[in-house]
């Protein structure tokens, strides 16, 4: 398999934030966003950032910017068809996504990824966290899709389909487990209280 492209979803609309791009906010002495770049970048073939607006705001990235194809933020799976749209006219044959309010994820997401893809001939693979005798949790916002099932996405986020794991399961995802000590590396900042912990977590001090 050839080496995936990354895009990194930016399309929700964070109300719990207060709106705005939540990526933008300042985590030590870069913005979240750009933390999730340099993360993602060294394991994929080239970045893009799906978002809707004006894509003048993320001028200074020199990203693409892929918006959402469907109306009404219909949530995550329309940012991963955009991205598979995007894929396809670069001729890739498969995609990365990574929150772009999900700073500490794991460095080696993508090869695990790939692994979990590979093993079982899974065409979907989705990354899952979890601590040792607790339950596992699926990462839906970070996987491995290929760009061969862009239609088959379109057509059912056309019937209505809205949730990741009911399309995924369909399609019998694979799936790359990172156990944690703790300090999950999917931790994601929604509001202002877990913006505070992400800056305790990558060890600022409060102001």
């Amino acid at each position: 398999m050839k080496q995936p492209l990354g895009v990194i979803l930016a399309g929700g609309q964070a109300t719990r934030m207060g709106g705005g791009d939540k990526g933008r906010l300042m985590l030590g002495d870069r913005s979240i966003l750009q933390h999730v770049i340099d993360r993602l970048e060294p394991q994929v073939a080239g970045v893009a950032l799906n978002a809707n607006g004006d894509p003048a705001r993320f001028e200074d990235l020199a990203l693409p910017v892929v918006p959402d194809s469907l109306a009404e933020y219909p949530g995550p799976l329309a940012g991963v068809l955009a991205g598979l749209d995007w894929a396809a006219e670069q001729g890739a044959e498969s995609i990365v996504t990574a929150a772009a309010d999900t700073p500490f994820f794991p460095c080696d997401l993508v090869p695990r990824l790939l692994l979990a893809s590979e093993q079982a001939d899974h065409p979907i693979a989705l990354a899952a966290s979890g601590q040792i005798g607790a339950k596992v949790w699926r990462q839906p916002t970070f996987g491995l899709w290929p760009v061969a099932l862009r239609d088959d996405l379109r057509n059912a986020l056309k019937d209505g389909l809205r949730k990741v794991v009911l399309w995924t399961d369909k399609h019998n995802a694979g799936e790359a487990t990172f156990m944690h000590n703790g300090l999950d590396p999917f931790f994601n900042v929604n509001t202002p209280e877990d913006l505070k912990e992400a800056r305790r977590m990558s060890g600022e001090a409060e102001e």
